[in-house]
């Protein structure tokens, strides 16, 4: 699984890159849109290649709910945050999901308790990505409090797939809740955004790329990590998906890399190896 979640985090921290590129000829939400759509049709290629069946009628409620969540509320409440905080800022909060999914996996997921050394290790690598983000609170407080909502959401949606949907196909969830997130995308888009798409090929290739590799296999392999190990050993990993985000704008977009990012990366690794690291067994935080 570790080496499952280091690609997860290379091709999501990666598609920071596509996504600034992207949004400079297209308009944010509608390539949000266009994205989960494009992987969205590649998975559904998959499903009916596989002969994967069609989502029970007891479980389609959570696939839409789910898709909501997971997709569309999470990429609209990033999208606006962008427009009033900063990028890092924005970033981190987004990625406090960890956090937010450990204690509500302490009160929702039986097994899955919260300890207080997950506690520290999620500290840790929060404290470390504030630092290689090098954040501050500026900006409008609905803003942040937007971004953060993004990261609720997210950590919501993954509860409801561990408990609602733990013997559903992966695939086909990863799949339906795609869809449904990729129309909602649409319909916002097309209600609610204004501005130009600048076609040509290298558009297709971001949305490509954003479709077919940090969507459709993206989301596959997270779905598949997060289905067989405990929700805060698999999530605090996501950690170093921002700053590999940053590595990444420093190699090919020539932006400058602080020294302080490095320190901040030594952080969020020790956080991953505290959460993850196999010792005696603790005792867990009281439950909520």
């Amino acid at each position: 699984m570790k080496a499952l979640m280091t690609i997860l985090c290379l091709v999501w921290g990666f598609n920071f890159i596509i996504m600034k590129l992207g949004n400079g000829v297209v308009p944010p939400v509608m390539f949000a849109a266009l994205r989960f759509l494009t992987g969205a049709v590649v998975l559904l290629g998959v499903c009916a290649a596989l002969k994967i069946p069609m989502p029970n009628k007891s479980e389609w409620k959570w696939y839409v709910l789910c898709g909501l969540l997971q997709t569309t509320y999470f990429n609209i409440a990033i999208q606006i945050s962008l427009n009033y905080i900063s990028a890092g800022l924005t970033s981190m909060l987004t990625y406090s999901m960890p956090l937010f999914l450990s204690i509500m996996a302490h009160k929702w997921i039986p097994g899955e308790q919260l300890t207080l050394k997950k506690m520290l290790g999620i500290g840790l690598g929060l404290l470390g990505l504030c630092m290689s983000m090098n954040i501050g609170l500026e900006g409008s407080s609905w803003a942040i409090l937007l971004a953060l909502s993004s990261a609720i959401s997210w950590a919501a949606a993954n509860v409801l797939f561990k408990v609602k949907l733990k013997n559903s196909d992966t695939l086909s969830y990863t799949t339906w809740q795609m869809v449904i997130g990729a129309v909602g995308l649409l319909m916002v888009s097309f209600f609610f955004e204004s501005g130009e798409m600048q076609w040509g090929v290298m558009p297709v290739v971001y949305i490509l790329f954003a479709g077919v590799v940090a969507s459709a296999f993206a989301f596959m392999l997270w779905n598949h990590v997060l289905s067989h190990v405990e929700a805060s050993k698999a999530s605090i990993s996501l950690l170093m998906v921002p700053i590999v985000g940053v590595i990444s704008g420093c190699l090919f977009l020539n932006e400058a890399l602080e020294w302080m990012t490095l320190v901040g990366m030594l952080f969020v690794l020790a956080g991953i190896w505290l959460v993850n690291r196999k010792g005696t067994r603790e005792s867990p935080v009281t439950r909520m």
